[in-house]
């Protein structure tokens, strides 16, 4: 595995969990925690060993954003002094569009505030569990941006247009049980069962046949952006597949002899 910096990774039972490590600063991201975090997906997404990831944040905050204190002393985004107008970033290979084509299902213990792109990084998640002292912090207008990533894509179509228009352009700051009214959030739990009813969620997630989960999601994802009849192809083909696995045949076997089945990805 890679050597991340202000970020944690263990693999344990089929999951991943990537913990953002910075909690002094409450998580802020840094320009070496975007390459950190990008590389802890793609090790996630890459290993056979792995079912399904954790997405969280070390001590009381998930995210709070880029790190503005870096930012304002000149060592942050833009430090090479260069012109941003111009400066050629890897948005292909930044976290936000790492997360958004990982396979696997990526699930975001929200342990508390996200705050801009801590916000936008839980957007991107498949599932959101918060804890109930949780806050989603859509401020991006207070601060004179925009949601730069992921979130002016992905919040229309996760609560719809009106809703989102309106956390957007107000710059909210949502409570976890607000979120979850929204439809932002799947769960909201007590802050001590946070981590372990995220950790039942994905051990269900990974008792299931993985190269299903996976094309299932796959299916999903580029479903957002095709016509109802070219999804209905795409499905076909990657069933097809999956009809010849070992996992679909311990599938069909478990269902008669009423055991649960032990798939192996293969």
């Amino acid at each position: 595995m890679s050597d991340y910096t202000d970020l944690l990774y263990e693999v344990s039972d089929g999951i991943a969990t990537i913990t953002l490590n910075r909690p002094e600063r409450l998580n802020a991201i840094t320009i070496p925690m975007l390459t950190s975090l990008s590389s802890a997906l793609r090790d996630a997404d890459l290993d056979r060993q792995v079912r399904v990831v954790v997405l969280t944040g070390a001590g009381r905050g998930f995210c709070a954003g880029l790190d503005i204190k870096d930012v304002a002393a000149g060592t942050g985004i833009g430090a090479d002094g260069g012109d941003l107008a111009t400066a050629r970033f890897d948005l292909a290979g930044s976290p936000p569009v790492v997360l958004h084509t990982t396979d696997k299902p990526v699930l975001c213990a929200l342990n508390g505030g996200a705050a801009g792109y801590g916000l936008d990084l839980a957007l991107g998640c498949d599932i959101r569990i918060a804890s109930s002292e949780a806050k989603l912090a859509a401020v991006f207008t207070k601060r004179g941006i925009l949601p730069e990533s992921g979130g002016s894509w992905l919040l229309p179509r996760l609560i719809g247009w009106a809703k989102a228009a309106e956390v957007a352009l107000r710059g909210m700051t949502l409570s976890a049980q607000e979120a979850l009214d929204l439809g932002l959030v799947n769960h909201v739990v007590e802050a001590e069962r946070l981590m372990p009813f995220t950790r039942q969620i994905a051990g269900e997630i990974a008792a299931n046949a993985p190269l299903a989960v996976q094309a299932t999601k796959r299916m999903m994802r580029l479903g957002l952006e095709e016509t109802f009849e070219a999804n209905v192809h795409h499905v076909f083909l990657q069933l097809l597949p999956l009809f010849q696995t070992e996992d679909f045949r311990e599938g069909v076997r478990s269902y008669f002899e009423k055991r649960p089945p032990r798939f192996q990805g293969r």
